[in-house]
Parts: structure tokens; sequence; C-alpha cells
């Protein structure tokens, strides 16, 4: 991103009006007193200086009223010419504001995040922003300059395109590892098969392994704390760890079996790599980068102990040592670059109890027979609820609903991502289908969180719904809200949210537009993000199919999904709703 912004003679001027996106930045100005300046003794100082945001295209376009010396050359240098740039136009600061940017480190970030993009066109199919091309060059550089790397950026700026793009410049020096939560080995697995056909993603969930190079081994957490000590052996190119908040506490036993890894490259995902204390940062340093933070004893000295005193000083000093090797970046930094609404489609993994549940219903389903005629539609209807509902929390169905956590995928995907949007303070918006469901996440949310979310459904009065409006939309509203589907899916303005999650999956695409729509209205300032949750092996992925196949259509009714199932014979029909245990 190219930061515009305007000088008066003696301080920073208004940010340009009508181009970019809106930001105030810490730049490098020139400071001291006017008697200083008209003896000739020039002094720089950081100050907080209004800008605006633009992508290298729309900055290579742009045509100012008033271009300084710093946009010509900029310009020049994006159409392939020489220019000198002045120090205005490299003018960031380091944390502690002692050292600037420079020059050749500018031009070389311009250059290669070029470069990333332009090699990886053929093998890489995502259309990638400017942020996250350069998101790659940064971790080739970082891992090739430390060994490691940590990418922290905010949830929706796509780490995992990120991270797939690494592995595919690495895909010849040997194998590969992806360590994640189990919920989402089946979407890592997706992902990667889908962004670059070259590897070779597989899922693997313990016994003997072998590999080659362009091999990608996919696996959870918990596999890696039973199981590690089989790979322990393995020599890997590279190993990812996303969601690597799991690994925050290194005397875990799924921390050790991870620091065993004999790895050549070491990249951690998150976007909360400080949850509680800053000593669960030091725990990821020291997994990416043990050269340069190996003792724990020494960080918690220089670091922790003067920040939680109130030492600015010290916190612009951990800035700066973790700067090498940790990229975090939040939404409105690369705004400029971000569709209005951003969508993020997640496969969540069924547990092992779901998976048992489903196949005991379906079976039953089986033999009981699905009838003909009505009596088929309202028994389909059936069947698939009660599959939905095991997709969501095998407790909606069998009833045990004492302990909610580890028994549903879905649920703790929806978890991790709750708990990263209370770290970044983002007011969330949860739309299920189900009341029964509605309830359990409500019950879950105060259990994991100690916060009351909301419920807004149809079982409500007028006043009791318009009150729940009228307190989320408040500064300090709720931080989360729970919402029908049905109920909450027209006529509301929920614009203090900027992040939504569809917990579950509706036939009518058009209803979950409509309800994703609640923040993506007149009055939203920032970019929206959608979250869907599809259960990986089930209907719901059928369903997910049967969106995208239709999703062009209007007036599609609700109950079509249903009546299309309906007509196929039992044959077809078990096709659709078994689990694909392949996948």
């Amino acid at each position: 991103m190219f930061a515009l912004w305007t000088w008066t003679g003696r301080e920073p001027g208004p940010a340009p009006e009508t181009i970019g996106e809106a930001a105030t930045l810490a730049l490098v100005v020139p400071g001291g007193t006017r008697a200083q300046a008209r003896a000739g003794s020039i002094t720089l100082e950081v100050a907080q200086v209004d800008c605006a945001l633009v992508d290298p295209t729309g900055f290579a376009g742009l045509v100012p009223a008033d271009p300084g010396v710093s946009t010509r050359a900029w310009q020049a240098i994006l159409a392939g010419e020489q220019a000198d740039i002045p120090l205005a136009g490299h003018a960031f600061p380091n944390a502690q504001g002692t050292a600037v940017l420079t020059r050749d480190h500018a031009l070389s970030a311009l250059h290669d995040t070029a470069a990333v993009a332009g090699s990886l066109r053929g093998e890489l199919h995502a259309e990638l922003r400017p942020y996250q091309a350069r998101g790659i060059g940064w971790l080739r550089e970082t891992v090739t300059r430390h060994g490691g790397a940590i990418l922290a950026d905010e949830m929706g700026l796509g780490k995992t395109v990120q991270a797939i793009g690494l592995l595919l410049g690495r895909a010849a020096l040997g194998a590969q590892l992806v360590v994640c939560p189990t919920s989402l080995v089946g979407n890592w697995v997706h992902e990667i098969a889908r962004f670059a056909p070259g590897l070779r993603p597989m899922a693997w969930r313990g016994g003997d392994i072998t590999t080659a190079a362009g091999d990608v081994i996919v696996t959870g957490y918990p596999v890696l704390r039973l199981h590690g000590h089989r790979i322990t052996g393995n020599e890997w190119a590279t190993v990812v760890f996303d969601e690597a908040q799991a690994l925050k506490n290194p005397r875990t036993q799924v921390s050790k079996a991870a620091r065993a890894l004999d790895a050549a490259a070491v990249v951690a995902l998150t976007g909360t790599p400080v949850e509680n204390h800053l000593e669960e940062l030091w725990a990821l340093l020291h997994l990416v980068a043990p050269r340069l933070f190996g003792h724990r004893a020494q960080f918690r000295r220089r670091f922790v102990k003067p920040i939680e005193q109130g030492s600015a000083t010290a916190a612009a000093r951990l800035q700066d040592a973790i700067e090498p090797v940790l990229l975090a970046r939040r939404k409105a930094e690369v705004a400029a670059a971000l569709p209005a609404k951003i969508h993020n489609d997640l496969l969540c993994d069924l547990t092992p109890e779901q998976e048992k549940l489903y196949d005991r219903l379906l079976d039953r389903a089986v033999a009981d027979g699905f009838g003909t005629g009505t009596q088929r539609q309202t028994r389909v209807l059936a069947a698939l609820t009660a599959l939905k509902q095991v997709c969501n929390h095998p407790g909606l169905v069998d009833g045990d609903r004492g302990e909610l956590s580890g028994r549903s995928g879905k649920l703790d995907l929806c978890t991790d991502i709750v708990a990263a949007n209370l770290d970044n303070a983002a007011p969330t918006l949860i739309f299920t289908q189900y009341r029964a469901t509605g309830d359990l996440l409500v019950r879950h949310l105060a259990a994991q969180f100690a916060i009351t979310a909301p419920f807004f459904h149809g079982g409500l009065s007028q006043s009791e719904r318009a009150e729940i409006v009228t307190r989320f939309q408040s500064p300090d509203g709720p931080p989360v809200l729970v919402l029908s589907l049905r109920a909450a899916g027209t006529g509301l303005t929920l614009t203090r949210a900027a992040d939504v999650i569809h917990f579950d999956r509706w036939w009518n695409p058009a209803v979950e537009s409509q309800a994703s729509d609640r923040v993506h209205r007149i009055g939203q300032t920032r970019t929206v993000t959608v979250t869907t949750l599809t259960s990986a092996t089930t209907v719901e992925e059928h369903i997910a199919s049967m969106q995208r196949r239709k999703s062009a259509l209007t007036d599609l009714s609700d109950g079509s999904g249903i009546a299309d199932l309906a007509r196929l014979d039992d044959e077809q029909l078990l096709e659709v709703l078994r689990r694909k245990r392949g996948n």
C-alpha cells in the first residue's frame, strides 16, 4: 500500500481527499522550532499523520492535483523507470522512533511483492491481493533469514492462502507438514487441493507414513500430541502451525511434540499471538526462532515485567525485537485492497462422536423407510433435520448437553473465531436456523467466555426484539449476538458488527445473504467478514454445492431443496445423505 500525505511547509496537512482509504500513520517528518529551521538546523521527529491509503494499481494511475517529488518518484518506479526517492517517500519509523525504513528496503518490498505474484501466477489458483503477495514474499524472506516466522494477520485477510503460497515455493525441498485444530484438517486438505493442485495434500491421523517432495501432510494437534513420535524422525522442508495459539503453553505435551519436529522452516499462523499474557508470545517466538528467543527468563526480564509495570519504552523495544519475525496486519490497514465483503467458507471435520451418531441416525432412517408421496417428503425432512443437528452438536440429538466443548468440530471452530474477535474487540453475529442450536450457543458462550449473548428469535415479542437490537447497537453492547436466520433475516440494522458467522447451512442462498446484509448496509464503515461453517463429508456439503449451483436464481423457495431430495430414489437419496468417508 502507498500512503499519500501532504505537507504545509511547517507540518503535515490534511489527507488527500476523494482517493483511497483514510488512515492515520506514524511517519517521520521535519521537526524542531522555527528558529532552528531558520538557522538551517533540521531535526526529525515521529508524528501521527493523516493519510490516504492506495494499492499499487490505483497509485500507478493516480493523477493528483499537486503531486510531490515522492509521488512522482514512486510512479516512475512503478512504470519501470529509475528514480531517486526522497526521505519523505519512505519515512516509516521503527517502533522506538529511532530509525527509518531505508529506501532500499522499500524498493525491495515493492519488487519482491511483484515478483512473488508473477512467479505464483501459474501455480497458485488464487487472485492474490497486493498485501497477500507481500505476505508470501515476507514469509519466504523471513524463513530464509531466521528459520521461522509468525504470520498474525487478522482473521479474514487470508493467512491460509499466504501459507499455501509459501508451501508451493518450498515444495521441491521435501515433504511439508501442516498442523491445525482437528476440525480444520479437512478444510486444509480441501484448500491446498483447490489453490495448489501441484501439491499432494493428505490427512494423517496416526500410523506410519512415507513422504516425498510435493507431499503436504495435514494433521490435528491431538494427533501430533499422541503420535508425534512417529514423525519426529522425518526431515520436513516446512512445518506450518495453524491457530498456533494452541501452543501458547510451552510445557504442554503438544508444545513439546511441536518443538521436537525436525523442520528447515517453521511458520506459526495466528490471529491472536497474545491471548492472556506476554509469555504466550514468547512461546511462539521460541518455536519459530529459538536462536533469537531462546531464553524465557531474559524475555520476562527485558519485556514482560517492565511492560506490566507500564513501561512504554519496553513495549516499543519489544516491537522492534519481534519485527523481524512477526507480521501482523489488520483489516483497517489494508482496507483499500479489500472488497466490501469477504466470504470465508470453512469445512469443519466431524468428531468421532458426531460420525457415529450421524451413521446411526441414517441407518435408522433407512430401516424405517422413506415412504412415498407426501409421507416421503415428511420423512426426508425429518432425517435431514436430525443429520444437520448432529453436524451442529450431538447433544442436540442425544440430549447429552453436559460438557459441550470437544464434541462438535463446528462448535469448536466457532469458539476459536469468537475468541479471536473478542481479542480484537470485534462484535460478532452468529446465525442459526434452529432454536435449540441458538440456546446451546448462548449457554456455551457464557461458559467459555463469561459473556451473556442475547438470542434474537421468533418467540420474542416485538418490544423484546427492539430492545435486543438497541442494546447491541450501543457502543457498550454485548460482544456477540445469536440470531435465528428466519426471524432476523430482514429489516434489521446491526452495523456495530462487521463479522458474521453462519453456523449451519440453509437451502436458499438468498436467505443467508439477506442475513449477512444486516451488517453490510448503509452505516457500515468497515470491511465485513462472512464466515460459513460446513461439516465436511456430510449432507451439508451437498447443500453448499446446491447453493453454488442455484445462487444465480431468483425466487428460489426454501422448500425446493427438500422437494429435490424427496424426488430422488432411495439409492440416490442415500448417496446424498451418507457420509463420504473417503473425502
